[in-house]
């Protein structure tokens, strides 16, 4: 059982204590001295109840404990809602020997020390300084050279000689296949990264303290629906420049597709979660609420953003596609698309996945998370490490005379992805103790959620990185 405290305050370190707007502290007197203003009496709450052999929480009034005879119920945020919080009065009394600013000293201290997030940290770190120094010796060294000798050459028949990055010149930018699909993941993972990243800064800041409940995944939800404009004028904008002419078609897919997906699993879940009686089920009035949000809002603002994405001119590229394809020559077993996609999701997982164990803790082990800055620092290393990593797989295909880099950019980056989901299976069977197959059907239904936004969020920043790599070298290059 957990015992929920009003007031709200932010620690930093070394006892240096701040307040935002909002977030102050509530002021107590003694018995007999209480006003309006000043209160005598703490009020504890009760939550829902969790257990370890179990995903399915479920209302402290559900069982046989002493209950508050006036039971009040505070009204409860989205993020708490959606999370299966039930807050309700209880006939518990505080002990005021226990100090304000100590009142978290007992979640805190149950908490692993901040040496591991550090060691994740600087994890972290060495990878990315690896593969800087790997992507500054390409760009300094080998494709300053390249970029040197081609521009040399004056005849033709010397041209033909040549081997390289350059030969594809007249194919790097010919339209992939399956390019409606793309643009469509491309403008919900924009939607995605701005989301995260905003909500990731907010926290950071204090804003989105862990003792406001709820306050986080309400911030993101919200963010989400607001954000349909970025969706669908990026989707709109690469399809055109895929020379798409479905645009309808475009637009439907990208304000429904993915979201879609998500409120589909979700919905069953949910369902499962109702039919076990549990605190978690939401509501019907709020599921109403999140399809008004999502076809009342988000959907219209999507096609806003994707009518002023159509009206933009295609993406100029630097060179011209010639009109027959070039034969790609038989390529070694590192540079198939498979092997190159499989490695290239090792780098950045390994920048999250200690972090990722906290995270996993928090939602399923009923731990608290509040290390926001930690998490907002490995966040930018990942945009980074996705980045270089992409752009250096990419370079090595083009030197092979492999142009089909547009799916491949974005497979390499977001098979992060996959990685995260072998990581919570492996989190499920080596560190959970849940037992039944509804709370086996709940974990991994929530996990591929998880799995489905960071595959988005991960592919259109390895594309999208790889994209201007490639846009910006044949852009110094002389092409006949």
């Amino acid at each position: 059982m957990r015992l929920l405290a009003t007031g709200l305050l932010l620690v930093a370190p070394l006892c240096a204590a701040f307040y935002l707007p909002g977030l102050a502290p509530v002021s107590f007197c003694e018995e007999g001295e209480e006003s309006e203003s000043c209160k005598s009496l703490i009020e504890l709450f009760v939550n829902r109840l969790d257990s370890v052999e179990s995903v399915l929480p479920y209302e402290y009034d559900a069982f046989d404990f002493c209950q508050d005879t006036e039971e009040k119920r505070p009204s409860e945020n989205l993020g708490q809602v959606l999370f299966g919080e039930r807050i309700a009065s209880s006939p518990y009394k505080e002990k005021n020997n226990i100090k304000w600013a100590s009142r978290w000293d007992y979640i805190l201290e149950s908490m692993p020390h901040t040496n591991i997030q550090w060691f994740s940290i600087m994890n972290s770190l060495v990878i990315v300084l690896f593969l800087s120094g790997m992507v500054a010796m390409i760009i300094l060294r080998t494709l300053h050279k390249d970029i040197a000798r081609y521009n040399q050459i004056d005849s033709s028949e010397d041209a033909q000689e040549e081997f390289g990055w350059k030969l594809v010149h007249g194919d790097v930018f010919r339209p992939p296949r399956k390019g409606m699909l793309l643009s469509v993941f491309l403008g919900q993972g924009t939607q995605i990264f701005i989301m995260t990243f905003i909500t990731l800064f907010l926290a950071c800041l204090g804003f989105l303290s862990p003792a406001n409940r709820g306050a986080l995944m309400t911030c993101a939800v919200v963010l989400w629906v607001l954000l349909g404009t970025p969706a669908g004028y990026v989707s709109a904008r690469m399809y055109k420049t895929f020379r798409g002419e479905k645009w309808k078609t475009n637009v439907l897919l990208t304000a429904l597709l993915c979201p879609g997906i998500v409120f589909a699993d979700f919905f069953i879940m949910n369902l499962i979660l109702w039919v076990k009686g549990s605190s978690a089920a939401i509501p019907f009035g709020t599921l109403v609420a999140i399809l008004a949000m999502w076809f009342g809002i988000s959907v219209p603002l999507t096609f806003v953003g994707a009518y002023f994405g159509f009206k933009e001119k295609p993406i100029e590229h630097p060179v011209r596609t010639n009109q027959i394809p070039r034969q790609i020559p038989e390529q070694s077993f590192f540079t198939k698309p498979l092997p190159g996609i499989i490695m290239g999701g090792i780098l950045p997982f390994g920048c999250i996945f200690i972090q990722l164990f906290f995270i996993l803790n928090s939602i399923w082990s009923h731990q608290m998370y509040y290390m926001f800055g930690f998490l907002f620092l490995v966040f930018i290393i990942l945009l980074i490490t996705c980045s270089e990593a992409t752009v250096l797989l990419c370079y090595f295909h083009l030197c092979a005379e492999d142009y089909h880099w547009w799916w491949r950019s974005f497979l390499t980056s977001s098979f992060t992805a996959v990685y995260l989901f072998i990581y919570a299976v492996h989190y499920f069977f080596s560190k959970l103790q849940i037992t039944g197959t509804a709370s086996t059907i709940l974990y991994f239904g929530y996990t591929m959620i998880m799995v489905l936004i960071f595959f988005l969020f991960t592919g259109t920043i390895g594309f999208f990185a790889c994209f201007w790599f490639v846009s910006k070298i044949y852009s110094v290059v002389k092409v006949d």
